[in-house]
Parts: structure tokens; sequence; C-alpha cells
């Protein structure tokens, strides 16, 4: 079994933004299993596979509340 290439850059920027796995798939392409299957062998078409590069390149991420004290 071979891996999908898009799971190199995955991972990478999963490892840049700090994003669980099932957090990316679920703002990427709505589907939390997304990585999972991937791994797995599951096959990505490619209007899926440009939707998650679009989101990697246009990711944001949200800023962060800072805890207040109580």
């Amino acid at each position: 079994m071979t891996s999908h290439p898009l799971l190199s850059d995955i991972d990478a920027f999963l490892r840049i933004h700090k994003l669980s796995e099932s957090a990316f798939g679920r703002h990427a392409v709505n589907d939390w299993k997304l990585i999972r299957q991937l791994k797995a062998g599951r096959r990505l078409w490619p209007d899926t596979e440009a939707r998650v590069r679009t989101f990697m390149i246009t990711y944001q991420p949200s800023p962060r509340r800072k805890k207040v004290a109580k």
C-alpha cells in the first residue's frame, strides 16, 4: 500500500500549526476522518485534493483567547 503524496504536506502543516488530524479534516473538507482514511489507502478525488491544498494555502489561525484570572 502506498500513501498519498499529499500526506507529507499535511503532516508538515499539522506540525507547523499544531492542529489535530481530525480538526484539519473537519476544517478543510468537513470530514474529520480524512487523514486516517488517506493513511488507510482511501482514494482522494482531484477536487478534494484541491480543496485541501486551498485550505492549507489560505489558512489563518484564529487568535488565542487570553485566560482571565478569577
